[in-house]
């Protein structure tokens, strides 16, 4: 296999790092970026021989980007993957990064991946919309990242970008509902700016990255009235979120609600700007 380095940004991660890290055991270079965690988070990195970085969190996108600025990788041939400190790399997933990337042409620049959401140990892949991409599979030098509301996507690509089916494992309530609920207050009123600030163009719905294309759905969705309500009955009904019991329940209730908050939050945005 060419070279991979993996990268896992984290802020205090003690719970879920060592699970992300022995899934990746073997697989490449392990760099961890820290954003000055106050827990065991860095030592576990360390524990688990990998490089240990830090640097401020400002955003997704930019702590990607200073991440790979970081790195000094100078082949063409090496390749960066990118997960989270709740997600992990099954021996299925490694085994399709590893034939994508040795197969890959010069021209590909990275890969879309896909996860599957995980709660209390249901696949909730009808209520998460499976799959979801991110790139998160790049070439070295070829792919820059820029920040979109509470995430990022690509920005600059030089090349193609194709797209790897088997999915990771992302375990997004590993530290329970307050915590989740406390996360996703703070992307809603990231998520609440980028959709005041932009507007979209229904023709942008029908462009080839999926990326792009989930933007537009979220901005003219996002300004629907009744999209909360929609959003639930969408997910939970006509994608079949009832067809996993209570997790589904739960979860299409929480999204929601997420989309509650940010219209609410939208709303205080266009009246503080008529102030």
């Amino acid at each position: 296999m060419k070279d991979l380095t993996i990268v896992v940004l984290t802020m205090n991660e003690e719970a879920d790092l060592p699970r992300c890290l022995l899934s990746l055991e073997g697989f490449g270079r392990l760099v961890v970026v820290d954003s000055g965690s106050t827990d065991q988070t860095r030592q576990i990195a360390i524990d688990h021989g990998s490089l240990l970085l830090e640097h401020p969190f400002e955003a997704f996108g930019a702590q990607r980007n200073w991440a790979l600025d970081q790195l000094n990788l100078k082949s063409p041939d090496d390749w960066i993957l990118f997960l989270d400190a709740d997600e992990v790399a099954t021996i299925n997933f490694r085994s399709a990064v590893e034939r994508a990337i040795d197969t890959a042409s010069n021209e590909i620049a990275g890969f879309f991946c896909c996860c599957k959401m995980l709660l209390n140990g249901v696949w909730l892949k009808n209520s998460d919309n499976f799959p979801k991409w991110q790139v998160r599979l790049i070439r070295n030098q070829r792919v820059r990242f820029i920040d979109v509301g509470h995430g990022q996507k690509e920005g600059t690509v030089i090349g193609m970008l194709q797209f790897l089916r088997e999915p990771y494992l992302h375990y997004g309530f590993s530290k329970g509902w307050s915590a989740w609920i406390h996360r996703h207050n703070r992307y809603a009123t990231l998520e609440a700016n980028e959709r005041s600030l932009h507007k979209a163009r229904f023709s942008d719905i029908f462009v080839a990255s999926p990326t792009n294309r989930n933007k537009t759905l979220k901005l003219l969705l996002g300004q629907l009235p009744g999209w909360p309500l929609g959003r639930f009955l969408f997910t939970y009904v006509l994608r079949g979120g009832f067809l996993e019991g209570q997790a589904g329940l739960s979860y299409c209730l929480m999204l929601a609600y997420y989309e509650l908050i940010i219209q609410l939050k939208m709303t205080e945005i266009r009246l503080s700007s008529l102030r």
